[in-house]
C-alpha cells in the first residue's frame, strides 16, 4: 500500500491561502459591487492611483494585474467609457501608451475606499497583531516577488523591468503601488 503525504504542511499552506483569498473576495466584493466596480476594476484603479503620476504603461498594468494585454485593454476600454481612466500617448515612443486615472476615477475610489478599508480591517488585517501583519506582509512580498516578478512593473526602477526583460520605466518619486 502506498502512503501519500496528504497532511503535508505545504498542501495545508496552499489550501489555506486559497481559502483565505476566496473568503476575502466574498467579504469585500459587496462593497465594490455597490460602487459599480468589479474586483479587476478596483484593482486597476487602485494600482493607477498608487503609481507615480497616477499612470502606468498599459504593458506594466497588464503585468501587475496578471491580465493579458488584450484583457487589460478590455478593462481599460470599459473604465474609459465610464470616464474613470483615459489613455495617454507616450511623447517619446509611439508604441507605448499609458492608462491614467481621471478625477472621476479618483472620486469613485474615494467613495468606495472607506468601506473597503473597513472590510479589510474587519476580515483581514484587524485579525492580526501589528507584528503578525508585518511578518505576513514580508512573507507575501517574498513569495510574490518569486512567483510574479512583474507585479511591480513600472513602479520600482530596474528590478521588475530586469525580471520581465523590459526597458526601464521612467524615473519616479519612489512611491509604489505595491500590493
Amino acid at each position: 500500500m502506498h502512503v501519500l503525504p496528504f497532511d503535508d504542511p505545504r498542501l495545508t499552506a496552499m489550501g489555506l491561502l486559497a481559502e483565505v483569498s476566496t473568503g476575502l473576495s466574498a467579504k469585500t466584493l459587496p462593497t465594490l459591487t455597490a460602487a459599480g466596480l468589479s474586483e479587476i476594476d478596483f484593482e486597476t484603479l487602485i494600482r493607477l492611483a498608487r503609481s507615480p503620476g497616477r499612470r502606468l504603461r498599459m504593458s506594466d498594468l497588464a503585468a501587475q494585474t496578471s491580465l493579458s494585454t488584450s484583457g487589460v485593454t478590455r478593462v481599460v476600454d470599459r473604465l474609459e467609457r465610464e470616464g474613470l481612466v483615459v489613455r495617454q500617448a507616450c511623447a517619446t515612443d509611439r508604441r507605448t501608451s499609458y492608462a491614467v486615472i481621471t478625477e472621476t476615477g479618483l472620486d469613485r475610489l474615494g467613495a468606495v475606499l472607506p468601506q473597503h478599508l473597513t472590510d479589510i480591517e474587519t476580515w483581514f488585517t484587524g485579525l492580526l497583531s501589528p507584528d503578525g501583519l508585518a511578518a505576513l506582509l514580508d512573507a507575501l512580498r517574498i513569495v510574490r516577488d518569486a512567483v510574479r516578478p512583474c507585479a511591480t512593473a513600472g513602479v520600482r526602477p530596474g528590478a521588475a523591468e530586469r525580471d520581465c526583460e523590459r526597458a526601464p520605466a521612467e524615473p519616479h518619486s519612489g512611491k509604489t503601488s505595491d500590493g
